[in-house]
């Protein structure tokens, strides 16, 4: 889980520089005016980074239970926990790679996307608009990641196997 959301975050970074990209630095027209993406990626990278922290395993943890019979504890209730929360923060740094990559998409006048690629797009523009200008983020993020856990995504996939 750690390591899906750290590979979404370096995408979000490579869409981001323009050196990388060959898009316009932090995804935005008229950057240095605006802040573009900037903002997102850093919630991206916190996000990633609380993750590196919830993975250390709880098992190193372990303490002797039940009057000293059970030795060596799993502290399973616990690692669930840490695994959820782990997923949502997952869940919300690919929603900014998917803002990020309609974005990019986007700045791409005049080239297209593949079919499935073209979807993904659609599904969020229906509810996110392009970003021209700074804007708060929070609610496209959440919507990102509202569509994201209702499956708006995997029910594309289908017809495309």
């Amino acid at each position: 889980m750690r390591a899906i959301g750290a590979l979404s975050e370096r995408r979000i970074a490579l869409m981001m520089d323009k050196h990388m990209s060959q898009l316009p630095p932090f995804l935005v027209k008229n950057g240095g005016v605006n802040s573009g993406f900037m903002i997102a990626q850093v919630t991206a990278a916190a996000l990633a980074s609380e993750n590196k922290a919830l993975a250390h395993p709880h098992s190193v943890d372990s303490l002797p239970t039940s009057a000293n019979q059970e030795d060596h504890v799993s502290m399973a209730p616990a690692a669930g926990r840490r695994l959820w929360e782990m997923a949502a923060n997952t869940r919300g740094i690919i929603a900014v790679e998917w803002l990020a990559a309609c974005q990019g998409i986007d700045l791409r006048e005049g080239l297209t996307s593949s079919p499935l690629l073209e979807q993904a797009r659609q599904t969020l523009r229906e509810r996110v608009a392009h970003y021209t200008q700074d804007r708060f983020f929070a609610p496209d993020i959440e919507c990102a990641t509202a569509l994201l856990a209702q499956g708006a995504l995997q029910r594309l996939v289908p017809d495309f196997m």
